[in-house]
C-alpha cells in the first residue's frame, strides 16, 4: 500500500521514489490528480537530474481546450514495493501523478487537511 497526506492546500500527496537510467535516484513529493490520464509529470530540472532519456513528443489537450505539446521521457519509479517502467511528461508544475499510473488500484482520500491517503492494488477478480 502506498500512503500519503493532504496538504494545506486540499491537495492529495504521495512520495514516490524516482530511478533514471545511470541508477541516479531522487525522492519527489507528487499530487494525485485524477484529470490527467497519463502516468506522471516531472518538472524538466527533475529529468535532468536523473538523466532521463527522451522518448519523443506528445500532444494533449488541457482543461481550457488549449492544445498543449511536451516532450515525453522514461524513467523507473518505485511503486508499491516494486519498479514500474513509465512514460514522464515536462511539466513545470509540481510532480503530479495521473490515472495511468492509479489504474488497477483503489484510492482513498480523507479530503481534510492532514487526511490520509491511500492507494492499494485490487485484488485480481
Amino acid at each position: 500500500m502506498i500512503v500519503g497526506t493532504v496538504n494545506q492546500n486540499y491537495e492529495a500527496v504521495i512520495s514516490l521514489v524516482m530511478r533514471g537510467p545511470t541508477g541516479s535516484s531522487r525522492k519527489v513529493d507528487a499530487v494525485i490528480d485524477t484529470g490527467f490520464s497519463g502516468f506522471l509529470t516531472l518538472p524538466f530540472p527533475i529529468i535532468v537530474s536523473l538523466s532521463l532519456r527522451w522518448r519523443g513528443e506528445a500532444q494533449d489537450f488541457l482543461g481550457d481546450g488549449r492544445r498543449h505539446q511536451f516532450d515525453v521521457y522514461s524513467a523507473t519509479v518505485e511503486w508499491d514495493g516494486r519498479d514500474r517502467h513509465v512514460e514522464i511528461d515536462v511539466a513545470e508544475t509540481s510532480p503530479l501523478v495521473g490515472m495511468g499510473l492509479l489504474a488497477g488500484h483503489d484510492l482513498h482520500i480523507q479530503a481534510v487537511t492532514g487526511g490520509k491517503v491511500s492507494i492499494e492494488a485490487r485484488l485480481a477478480q
